[in-house]
């Protein structure tokens, strides 16, 4: 089994702009539901946003509005178009399936925002 590898993440002020991306394995995305989690320091890793596997989307309050989910089945990757980020946006990015699977975790990717 080969686990997702995100890419992406930076070191950013307040206000700017980054987009991740999650090379996936095995077209998982295009029969499953996908999600961008985010474990910022010191807190339990939460959905920030997921996609169906039709393509339709949804946030958590905290960054609708700012962060974008969208995908490639040819590609097999999904991607996160994050702006206007702010301090409580700083985390460490993972994709996987939603709801999640233990053994689909890779290594994330960081992101800091700078205030």
């Amino acid at each position: 089994q080969v686990l997702p590898v995100e890419s992406g993440g930076d070191f950013v002020q307040t206000g700017g702009s980054l987009r991740l991306s999650c090379e996936c394995f095995g077209h998982i995305v295009n029969f499953l539901d996908m999600a961008w989690y985010r474990q910022a320091p010191g807190k339990q890793r939460e959905m920030v946003a997921s996609i169906t596997r039709i393509g339709i989307s949804d946030y958590v309050d905290s960054v609708r509005g700012r962060f974008t989910i969208s995908k490639d089945d040819e590609e097999n990757m999904l991607y996160l178009q994050m702006s206007n980020l702010n301090p409580e946006d700083t985390g460490v990015y993972y994709c996987n399936r939603s709801p999640p699977l233990d053994a689909l975790w890779g290594q994330g990717t960081q992101v800091t925002v700078s205030s």
